[in-house]
């Protein structure tokens, strides 16, 4: 079977986070309940962050390190998002442009809530699985952004809609789609999809954000059960428990995946408690740790487990890994693939950690500067230009050159590296 699968991976979590500890706190949430989202830190978008920007950051280090030979290679750029500044023009234009790639490459973007990442993935797969171009790469880059406007009036927002702050973050992964699986070697033709329409979280206007936490939850275990059901059809012999060695869930919040998970343990498994919690520990948590660092980066979220997972998995010889990604509307999959230590080794290049560990801590009075500052820039805005003097330690934190923008000129978007 032709192999297929991720080359390179790797995942830009923003300039600055906050510690969602005191985010709680500040805003008066019921601490018990908080505690239950098993969430620890949320990157947070600086005025002069953009989803290009984010979105380029983590592509720019995948560049790098291709010669330029296998550069020339990448013939698809896709942008996965739901945090796009515009009905027509792709993004993926401007990433294509700052990233330096090849004029003879398909530039497009794919809209499909928390699940815009994973179609992606798909796509480039295909792609390269079609042999219409032996050795063609794929540069696959979801991006999402939350400035956390929530949307006002109606009575569509339920009372559990304001702990979607504290995990409501903003990231980018950049995934090089090719025959050469170094990181993820994909299961072909190892897929369930499920997906129906619901009303369960939305952006009705661009800039802010609406829906039911409840009825997103219901949804999402709907969509876990009946897409891995799917995928025993396909996959006969598949078993919740004992075919994938760790699974990597799209994480809204920790708390959410260990309740979903425990669902799946009792239903498939008929497990008891204390099997469950160990099971959760052992195959799950791995893929959370990254996620509790970060929060909800829509499209990106399950690329940033499956990443977890292989960091903080053991891998001394190849397993199966699970993934299940969910995209609010709604449309759901879950796939497999094998991970190596050979996939650790290679994802360590990217030194994900250390870069998490550089990002700016922010005090809750930059983080409340920081949210009237984001409103300079909104759907629709012609000409601004940024006030790159805001936060200005946080742009120069990095030992590695980062994109911000500078500048919307006439609609057009101009950026600058940091170095």
């Amino acid at each position: 079977m032709q192999l297929v699968g991720i080359e390179m991976l790797n995942i830009f979590g923003g300039s600055a986070y906050l510690d969602v500890d005191q985010l709680a706190s500040h805003r008066g949430l019921d601490k018990t309940r908080f505690d239950n989202l098993l969430m620890k830190e949320k990157s947070v978008a600086l005025p002069y962050e953009d989803p290009v920007s984010l979105g380029v950051n983590a592509a720019k280090p995948i560049i790098d390190a291709l010669s330029d030979s296998e550069k020339d290679r990448i013939e698809m750029l896709i942008t996965c998002t739901e945090s796009s500044f515009d009905f027509g023009k792709s993004m993926s234009s401007y990433m294509h442009d700052y990233l330096g790639l090849n004029r003879n490459c398909r530039l497009f973007e794919i809209k499909s809530a928390c699940y815009s990442g994973t179609t992606g993935l798909q796509v480039g797969i295909n792609f390269v699985l079609s042999q219409v171009s032996p050795g063609a790469k794929v540069l696959v880059i979801a991006t999402d952004i939350s400035r956390f406007l929530v949307a006002e009036g109606g009575g569509v927002l339920s009372e559990g809609w304001s702990f979607a702050e504290p995990s409501s973050g903003a990231g980018a992964a950049a995934m090089l789609v090719s025959d050469r699986p170094y990181i993820f070697q994909v299961d072909v033709g190892a897929n369930g999809y499920y997906g129906f329409e619901v009303m369960d979280t939305c952006r009705p206007v661009a800039d802010s954000e609406a829906g039911d936490s409840d009825l997103s939850l219901l949804s999402y275990l709907d969509c876990l059960q009946q897409s891995f059901s799917e995928y025993q059809k396909r996959v006969p012999d598949a078993n919740y428990l004992e075919s994938f060695s760790y699974l990597a869930f799209h994480t809204p919040f920790g708390g959410m995946i260990k309740g979903a998970h425990r669902t799946m343990m009792r239903k498939m498994l008929k497990a008891k408690a204390d099997v469950i919690e160990s099971d959760f520990e052992e195959r799950v948590f791995p893929g959370l740790i990254y996620c509790q660092r970060v929060g909800n980066i829509m499209g990106a979220t399950t690329a940033l487990s499956l990443v977890s997972t292989i960091e903080h998995g053991e891998f001394y010889s190849p397993k199966r890994v699970g993934c299940f990604s969910y995209g609010s509307g709604c449309c759901s999959e879950f796939f497999s693939g094998v991970v190596t230590a050979e996939s650790q080794e290679y994802l360590k290049q990217f030194n994900i950690a250390d870069k998490l560990d550089q990002r700016y801590p922010l005090s809750m009075d930059e983080y409340d500067a920081l949210i009237k500052e984001s409103t300079t820039v909104r759907f629709g805005t012609r000409n601004v230009k940024l006030d790159t003097g805001f936060l200005d330690g946080v742009r120069n934190s990095s030992d590695m050159p980062r994109l911000f923008l500078k500048e919307i000129k006439e609609y057009h978007r101009l950026y600058e590296w940091s170095q």
